[in-house]
Order: structure tokens, then sequence, then C-alpha cells
């Protein structure tokens, strides 16, 4: 009988030293066999529950094999074949029974980041949220393509029965009050975030102070920014931001900015904006918006105008963007960076 050639024999060595590693109690080719026949019978079950089986059969709470790369070719034969028992991380395949999501780990969908950013009436709130995007180049990206993207809590207020009209058209009606908002629908909103579902979200019409009937579709994200004045107030809502903004400004600066703002782009008479701020707004801010400033774990004085802090924040969303970043890529790139730093001090010219 002639004997095989060399690359199978190569091969079958292969194959026998890594199947070892896997079943290190395998005393004979006979074990090794039975042990590689388990192998393939589990090989339609989970890998996390075959790794854990494998860590059982060790004895110990050692971690799972390395993941072995095994050679693939046309003369090798089918019972040769084994799978590796170890996690797969190959992006998870997008499906209606899985949540898309933007951005995916090794291990399934990723959690959107959530950005709270909240501060008084005419902080610059919108203004900053603004900035962020034009910096991350999402500003002018297809609202189904983007990355980041950024909601107003404004879109939130809730519908007004008749008496409240009334009011609300005589400038009486206090929207600055955490009782304006359908914090309800607030809280759905961010829970359909979390789980990577497109939602809706309402459009408000500032003149006629109700709800239009269309609606403004947010797409899954990987950092999703949500402003407004009362963000923080109700604890529910505050514990989900993963990162939470405060837009600090001087309040000359914010009675000057509502003002322009409410005469040009809400038609409103002057005199009706500054009895309204006087009478509702101010106390309304020093009651509720203020006291949630403690919160932030950022607070950004001067609003937009404080391009340090912006650019911070930046910085933190690009490192959050960044696909495939691993602790370890992060580590060589620290040493990459010290050595390169190092070599100047040592070769500075003269």
């Amino acid at each position: 009988m002639l004997a095989p050639r060399g690359p199978c024999v190569m091969h079958a060595r292969h194959i026998i030293f890594r199947s070892a590693i896997l079943f290190p109690y395998a005393k004979n080719p006979t074990q090794l066999q039975e042990s590689l026949g388990r192998a393939r019978a589990r090989g339609s079950s989970s890998s996390s529950s075959s790794a854990s089986a494998t860590c059982a059969k060790w004895g110990s709470k050692a971690d799972p094999p390395r993941r072995l790369h095994h050679h693939s070719s046309t003369h090798h034969s089918p019972r040769r074949a084994f799978t590796p028992l170890v996690m797969s991380t190959h992006k998870a395949e997008e499906s209606p029974t899985k949540p898309h999501n933007g951005m995916a780990n090794g291990f399934g969908p990723k959690t959107p980041f959530l950005i709270g950013v909240a501060g008084g009436t005419a902080s610059g709130k919108s203004t900053v949220c603004k900035r962020i995007m034009e910096k991350l180049g999402q500003d002018d990206i297809e609202h189904s393509q983007r990355r980041v993207v950024c909601i107003s809590q404004d879109a939130f207020y809730r519908p007004l029965n008749p008496e409240e009209s009334s009011k609300a058209l005589k400038g009486v009606f206090n929207f600055d009050h955490p009782d304006a908002f359908d914090n309800e629908l607030v809280l759905k909103t961010l829970q359909q975030i979390l789980d990577g579902k497109i939602c809706r979200i309402p459009n408000y019409d500032y003149v006629t102070n109700s709800r239009l009937e269309s609606t403004t579709t947010i797409y899954p994200a990987d950092v999703v920014l949500f402003e407004g004045i009362l963000m923080f107030y109700q604890p529910e809502i505050r514990n989900l931001f993963h990162m939470k903004l405060f837009v600090d400004s001087d309040a000359d600066t914010r009675l000057a900015r509502r003002v322009m703002r409410d005469t040009r782009e809400r038609g409103r008479a002057l005199e009706m904006v500054l009895h309204q701020y006087t009478n509702l707004v101010k106390p309304a801010f020093e009651e509720f918006c203020l006291p949630t400033k403690k919160f932030a774990d950022v607070i950004i004085p001067r609003g937009a105008e404080n391009i340090v802090a912006i650019d911070l924040i930046v910085q933190h969303i690009r490192d959050i963007l960044r696909p495939g970043q691993t602790e370890e890529e992060d580590h060589r790139h620290h040493l990459k960076r010290t050595r390169h730093n190092s070599d100047n001090f040592f070769k500075r010219p003269h």
C-alpha cells in the first residue's frame, strides 16, 4: 500500500495536534475520534453553550480555547472537519425579530449611546447639538444613514384641551412646567431608541400650540442627542442617559435670544414675550430646570461659544463611533505615540 502524500500527512498531524488542544483528556486515537464526533454533534448548538460545556469538561473556570483557524481545501475529508468551540465574532445579521442598529459589535447589536442636553430656555442647547453634528459631518447625511441623530423635547408637548389652548393663545399657559410635556411618550421613545427600533416622534406647531398630523421618523443610530429644558427632571428619564450635558448661559443672554426667536420665528408680540418670560419662564427655570444642573456630567458655560468644550465632546463621540477599536489597539496606539514622542525628545533639532 502506497504511503500518503506529504501534505496529507502534515494535515493529519495538524488536525490531531489541534484536536489534542481542544480535548486534552483524549488518551488514544479512539477517544480522540469520539471527542471529535461529539463536537460535530454539538455543532448546531450555540457557540457560547459549547464553550461553557468545554470549560465544564475541563473542571475549571478557565477561558474558552483560543480561536483555531482550520484550513479549507477541496481534498479534505468531511470527516476531518470540526467546528471550533468559540463564540463567533462576525457581525450579527439583521432580521425582523432582531433589533436593527446602525452599529454592531462582535456579539450582536450595540446599545446606542444616549446623551441628554439640558439648560434654560434659549441657552443654546439646539445650537450646541447642531455644532456637534456639523463637526462630526452628520448634518448633511440622509437621516436613515446618520450615525448621530438629534431629538428635541419641544416635539413632545402634550395636546392641550380647549381651556389650555385659550390660555396658550393669550400667553398665560406655562410651557416650561414639567406637566406641559408628554413624559410617557418621551420615556417610550427613549426605550425604543435603546432597543434599536425605528420610532416616530410628533411634529409641533409653535404658532397654533398644537401637534401636527405628520411625524418625524428617527432611525437607529450609534449616538443620540436628546435636548430640552427639563431632560433631567424626571428620574426615570434622566437615568437612561449615558452622558448628561448642561448648557449654562447668562440670564440676560437667554432673554435676548428668546425675544428674538419668539418674535421672528413664532410670530408673537414683544409684550406677550416679556410678560411670559417674567411671570412663567423665569420662575419655572429657577424651580425646575436650574436644580437639575447638579445631575450633569459636563457643564458647558457660554453655550455654543465654548468651542473647547464642544471639541472635547466631539472627540469623545468620535471614540464611540470608531469601528473595530479594541483596548489592545488603543494600547498599541498609545505605545507608538509614546515612542514617537520619546524619539523626538532625543532627536530634537538644534
